[in-house]
């Protein structure tokens, strides 16, 4: 399996704290059957990005850990005023392993109004956005229909595996799981930070997915599609979408 986003590297944001706990997260992904692992720093106001720091971190935690999990860079991206403007000049300093995708994370304050301008701003520069754990947004999760709405338009959604299994609230899991139903979900990741409340596995959501889906939709989210991404490519499933039929309704936002 792949994970594509993943705050495994010491002392940079609200991840892991040092480099005991990175490495047993590394520990924990290798046991768990990931083979790869895009670390993602933050890129927000309380958070400085820096690609050389990353990358010096990346490469000495890869020396304690060994070959496995291979650690790739990436950017949880925020949507402030400054990261999108210097996304236009150096897109390559946010995006998964220095290619075409970029995960994107919402505040849950507020959606953008300008938000369908900013992802055509971003698709029409060969960049591939990933919106990045819609189910616990408190805004984006009341919605299916406009998540569907900017899947048409080109992007992709990203799933916390610890929704699956309940480990955002009840409403996380149920909305991961009507966004399992209408095929809007193109990856799983594990967004961890740490090796308890938030570890780096992916294993027992995949078997969640294969029991609800099916085991072909589990290995797309979880390692055909991840893998494609890492490596530049088109992601190999995209399922039709499916009707949205009254659901907004039923997926009130209750905390």
């Amino acid at each position: 399996m792949v994970d594509i986003h993943c705050h495994i590297l010491p002392a940079l944001d609200d991840g892991a704290r040092d480099e005991a706990i990175s490495i047993e997260m590394a520990r924990m992904a290798r046991e768990d059957g990931i083979t790869h692992v895009v670390a993602t720093p933050h890129s927000n106001y309380q958070y400085a990005f820096d690609p050389e720091v990353n990358r010096d971190k990346r490469d000495a935690l890869q020396k304690l850990i060994g070959d496995s999990p291979v650690l790739l860079l990436g950017c949880d991206f925020h949507l402030s005023y400054e990261n999108l403007e210097d996304i236009r000049t150096d897109p390559g300093r946010y995006t998964i392993n220095g290619l075409q995708y970029l995960l994107v994370e919402f505040a849950d304050s507020g959606v953008p109004p300008s938000m369908d301008q900013i992802f055509f701003d971003l698709i029409s520069r060969k960049l591939v956005p990933i919106i990045t754990h819609p189910e616990r947004n408190p805004l984006l999760s009341r919605d299916l229909n406009l998540l569907q709405k900017w899947i048409g338009a080109g992007c992709f959604l990203q799933v916390t595996a610890g929704s699956f299994l309940g480990r955002f609230g009840k409403h996380a899991e149920k909305f991961s799981m009507s966004l399992l139903k209408h095929n809007m979900i193109h990856f799983i990741a594990s967004d961890a930070h740490d090796t308890v409340s938030r570890p780096l596995q992916l294993a027992e959501a995949r078997r969640v997915i294969a029991e609800a889906a099916g085991e072909e939709t589990a290995n797309a989210l979880s390692e055909a599609n991840p893998r494609a991404t890492i490596e530049g490519r088109a992601l190999p499933w995209r399922p039709e979408l499916l009707p949205i039929v009254q659901e907004r309704k039923w997926f009130s936002f209750r905390g």
